[in-house]
Formats: structure tokens, C-alpha cells, sequence
């Protein structure tokens, strides 16, 4: 599920910033006043300016959406399958200290300053 949402959330990342990118600033259209700039496009004489205000709108808030929900499942416990678990017996502490197995180091005969 996490993987999911992450992806989603990358791409609507990715299109975000090229929607901000395409956009033309407010200096844009000072040029096309003196004809320099082409008015009429093929989303109207306006410009692209609404239809991309819109989607960037639409694609900021999915954008937010997507950071809380994201938030929200990074902080929850997600029980993650694992090849190498086992038993849940394997994680345990022993019920018995004699149970518990001890490895003494070889030491030498005779102490330790000869």
C-alpha cells in the first residue's frame, strides 16, 4: 500500500513541476500587447492560463493529500512479512536461566601473570 501511494505521490510530484515550468510568468504577456506574442492559442484567446491554473490547483492539492496520507501510514506499525521469521518462539527470552547457552573463553593454566 505504502508503495503505491509513494509512487502516485512521484508522479503527481513529476507533473506538478512541469506544469510550473510550462506556465509563463506576468512579464509573459506584457510582450504579446505589442505583438511580439501570439494571443490567440489553441486553448482561446486567454491563453493556456486557466486550463493550466487549474490543473496545477487540482494537482498542488493532490500533492498535499498525498504528504499527509503518506505521513500518516509512515507513522503506523506495519507487520512485514519476513522469508527469514520463523517461529514466534524465535525472538523469546528463555524461561529458564540454565537454558540459556554460555561460551566461555579458553583461558590459560596458571594465572594470569606468568
Amino acid at each position: 500500500m505504502y508503495t503505491i501511494v509513494f509512487f502516485v505521490f512521484l508522479l503527481v510530484c513529476i507533473a506538478l513541476i512541469g506544469l510550473v515550468l510550462i506556465q509563463h510568468g506576468k512579464g509573459a504577456e506584457v510582450g504579446a500587447a505589442f505583438g511580439s506574442g501570439a494571443s490567440q492559442t489553441m486553448f482561446g484567446s486567454r491563453g493556456s492560463a486557466s486550463f493550466l491554473t487549474r490543473s496545477t490547483a487540482v494537482l498542488a492539492t493532490l500533492f498535499f493529500v498525498l504528504s499527509l496520507f503518506l505521513a500518516y501510514l509512515s507513522t503506523q506499525d506495519i507487520q512485514r512479512d519476513s522469508v527469514l521469521q520463523t517461529d514466534d518462539s524465535a525472538g523469546q527470552a528463555p524461561a529458564n536461566v540454565s537454558d540459556v547457552p554460555v561460551d566461555v573463553p579458553a583461558t590459560k593454566e596458571g594465572g594470569a601473570g606468568e
